[in-house]
Parts: C-alpha cells; sequence; structure tokens
C-alpha cells in the first residue's frame, strides 16, 4: 500500500507542478536506487515511466518519494567538545563503514552547546534496536575518554522501539507491551 501510494504522489507531483521526481526505499523503481544516499547521486527517475535524468525544476527543485520502515533520528550528545572523537565514533558504528546494519551516523560539533554529538538515522529499529547502538557508543566513547551526556530521540518513536529497550535492559522474560497499564486500557471494549 506505501509503495502504490508513494508511486501515486510522485505522479501527481509530476503531473501538477512538472517537479522531477525521486524514488527511493520500497518505491524506488530500480534496486540501485533503494538508498536516499544513492538516489541523490543517479539523477531524476522522473515521469512519465523513469524517463532516465531529468532537469531540476527552475524554481521547485526536486521531490523525494518513498516508501520504507520507520526511520529513528536518535543522536547522543558527548562530553566534549572534541568533534573529531564524535566523528570516529560515528565511522565505527554506521553501516557504510562497516558498523550496525540500518545505521547512518555522522560526527557534528554543536556550537550552540559547546560539545561534539554523534547523530543518526537509524532505518530500522526491529533489525538493529536503539539498545543495541546505545551500547556500542558507550563503550566507543570510553575508549577515547569521554562518556554520553545525555541522548535524544528526535520526533516521534514507536512504542515497540521503546519497549525492546525495557525488555533488554530490565532482562524482562517474556515481555509483552500487552503488559503497559495504558495498552491495556486502549485496547479495553469501550475505552
Amino acid at each position: 500500500d506505501a509503495v502504490a501510494a508513494a508511486h501515486q504522489a510522485g505522479q501527481m507531483i509530476w503531473e501538477r507542478a512538472r517537479v522531477p521526481v525521486y524514488f527511493y526505499g520500497e518505491a524506488a523503481l530500480r534496486d540501485s536506487r533503494r538508498r536516499l544516499e544513492k538516489v541523490r547521486r543517479k539523477g531524476f527517475d522522473g515521469f512519465p515511466q523513469d524517463v532516465g535524468d531529468v532537469p531540476v525544476h527552475p524554481t521547485a527543485g526536486a521531490s523525494v518519494v518513498g516508501a520504507r520502515p520507520f526511520l529513528l533520528a536518535y543522536n547522543f550528545d558527548l562530553t566534549t567538545p572534541d568533534v573529531t572523537i564524535a566523528q570516529k565514533i560515528a565511522v565505527k558504528i554506521r553501516e557504510s563503514s562497516g558498523g550496525f546494519p540500518y545505521v547512518k551516523a555522522i560526527g557534528l560539533y554543536l556550537d550552540s552547546r559547546k560539545r561534539a554529538q554523534v547523530s543518526m538515522n537509524l532505518t530500522n529499529y526491529e533489525k538493529t534496536p536503539i539498545f543495541r547502538v546505545f551500547d556500542l557508543v558507550k563503550r566507543e566513547a570510553e575508549r577515547y575518554g569521554v562518556s554520553i551526556l545525555e541522548s535524544e530521540i528526535v520526533g516521534l518513536v514507536p512504542s515497540a522501539a521503546l519497549n525492546q529497550c525495557v525488555e533488554y535492559y530490565l532482562q524482562l522474560e517474556g515481555f509483552s507491551a500487552a503488559q503497559v497499564l495504558e495498552n491495556k486500557l486502549r485496547t479495553r471494549p469501550g475505552a
């Protein structure tokens, strides 16, 4: 359904605004264009029917439309302003350099906070859960003599992603989301 909706949206964007469209993820028209970063390097899918490279719209540029699992934006602020440490940690954890699958990461300096940050997108939290990434970032930071000051989730997060953390860190045997009071109340008839 999401793929069909992505293709329909892309078609409408092209027909109404003549803005070239990128398709990525499950909606990609070619296997080589599944990953968004690769789509950006290849040129536009465009319409009608994938005519190949299409020049950008003179004022609107281009559009990206895809279908993919939920993306978690997850960041770690380190107890150091040294951005090179954040960059080294990012290299260690991201998929493109041999780290975790489904993890995209960069190291940044946050001038507003005067500290380094490891900024990540987790593109499949079911296959690479938050707690796995947290543990490795913590260990890598300790190797450099720093620690995690705090972490943050930017935007929304599925409760299943947090339930994985609860089950893992509390070592709960047979934990079920149905055991969470609010979940139980939501499933009650008439609730």
